[in-house]
C-alpha cells in the first residue's frame, strides 16, 4: 500500500499507520509504524514534518530503534549529525546511562561518554512513540547529563492517555499525532 502523493500528515499516518491488536498485550491495540517508514511518501512526508519542528538543532538524537530510522532522516534533510540513543549494553565503554521504570521491569539508554562532546550543543530528541514517556524522560536526562542543551522532543504518535506528556517535563514535546 502507498500513502500516495497527496494528504499530509494525518492522512499519510491513517492510510499507513497498522494497528494489532492484544499487542504485546491482551487489550493493547499496538499502532505499528513499519509501514509508514517503509512507504517512500510516507517516511517524506514524516521526515519534512518532525525537521520543521526540530529546526535550529545540532545534533538530532535518535532513540533506539525507529528513532534511528526517523532520526537519521531528519539529520540527513536538516544537513545536520546524528546520535543514536542506544539500549544498555550495546556501545562499548565509557558510557553515559540512564535507567528508568518500565510498566514491568526497568532499561536503560546510554550514550557515548567520549567522542562526541555534547557540551552546549543543541540535541533535539527524535522517537517514534511517546506513551508513558519513561523512555523519552531518560534520554532527556541522558543528554542533559552529556552537556547538551535539549529543547524539544518531537515524535511521531502520542497516546495522549498515557500521561507521557507530563513525565517528561520540562521538556517539550511536539507530537504530529495524538490519539
Amino acid at each position: 500500500m502507498t500513502a500516495g502523493p497527496g494528504g499530509g500528515v494525518a492522512g499519510v499516518l491513517a492510510a499507513l499507520t497498522r494497528e494489532v491488536p492484544d499487542f504485546p498485550e491482551p487489550g493493547i491495540r499496538f499502532k505499528d509504524l513499519t509501514p509508514v517508514l517503509a512507504d517512500r511518501h510516507g517516511l517524506a512526508v514524516v521526515t519534512e514534518a518532525l525537521a520543521d519542528i526540530v529546526e535550529g538543532a545540532d545534533v538530532v538524537a535518535g532513540i533506539d530503534a525507529r528513532g534511528f530510522l526517523l532520526g537519521g532522516a531528519v539529520a540527513h534533510r536538516l544537513g545536520i549529525g546524528v546520535l543514536a540513543i542506544r539500549k544498555g549494553g550495546k556501545l562499548p565503554p565509557p558510557v553515559h546511562s540512564q535507567s528508568y521504570s518500565l510498566e514491568y521491569g526497568t532499561a536503560t539508554l546510554e550514550i557515548p561518554a567520549e567522542g562526541i562532546d555534547l557540551a552546549g550543543r543543541r540535541v533535539a530528541i527524535i522517537d517514534d512513540v511517546l506513551a508513558t514517556g519513561g523512555t523519552v524522560a531518560a534520554a532527556f536526562e541522558l543528554l542533559r547529563a552529556g552537556g547538551a542543551e535539549v529543547p524539544v522532543a518531537a515524535v511521531v504518535l502520542e497516546l495522549s492517555g498515557l500521561g507521557g506528556r507530563a513525565k517528561v517535563a520540562p521538556l517539550a514535546v511536539t507530537s504530529l499525532q495524538e490519539i
